[in-house]
């Protein structure tokens, strides 16, 4: 078992206990994560249909950046400087990308009918703010199954520009990190799909 799914079934747990919890509304939790972790919240919120919207921010190649683009990091990096993250049969695809049966705009469509944010920084190349938006984006039909919106257009927005409606997407000036300003968008995007009526 890779460590994202290892860490998905912990925050899995953590909620569990927060259903537990009087002052928690259980039904409207929230999962976000940065880098690897913003893969991690993907897997969580795919696997666990009890999180109400997850949040990834960086999360970069094994999160929501489309592998097949082959930009910034890869999956062979991934397999290769960190081989605990994913599973062992994961490494099969070092060399073959495009013969993985899946990519990341089908991790991000598991999420539907439940919003998705994803956000990335203008500098972190290495993450691929292309792909993923893209990945993003092509989440879109999917969302439209269920009578939700996803991201109008396949051209990218401008830095400062949030897009989208149950999945949303920002690219921010700066680096590898979590900004005020992404966090702005998170509540702004939680309050518009999350906030009691």
């Amino acid at each position: 078992m890779g460590f994202h799914r290892r860490l998905g079934l912990g925050l899995s747990r953590a909620l569990d206990y927060l259903g537990t919890d009087q002052d928690v509304d259980a039904s409207r939790v929230a999962v976000m994560g940065h880098s690897r972790l913003g893969k991690t919240a993907l897997w969580a919120g795919a696997s666990d249909t009890r999180f109400a919207m997850a949040i990834s921010n960086d999360s970069g190649e094994g999160g929501a950046a489309i592998s097949r683009r082959m930009f910034g990091e890869n999956v062979k990096n991934l397999n290769t400087s960190f081989p605990h993250w994913f599973c062992a049969n994961y490494r099969q695809y070092n060399d073959r990308v495009s013969d993985l049966p899946f990519d990341a705009h089908m991790l991000l469509a598991l999420m539907a009918p439940r919003p998705v944010y994803v956000a990335s920084a203008q500098e972190d190349q290495w993450a691929d703010p292309k792909g993923e938006f893209l990945a993003a984006y092509h989440a879109g039909p999917v969302y439209k199954l269920f009578g939700k919106q996803g991201i109008p257009t396949g051209r990218m927005p401008t830095i400062h520009q949030p897009v989208g409606d149950a999945v949303g997407y920002h690219i921010r000036a700066g680096k590898h990190d979590v900004t005020a300003y992404d966090w702005e968008q998170y509540l702004n995007f939680a309050d518009r799909h999350l906030r009691a009526k």
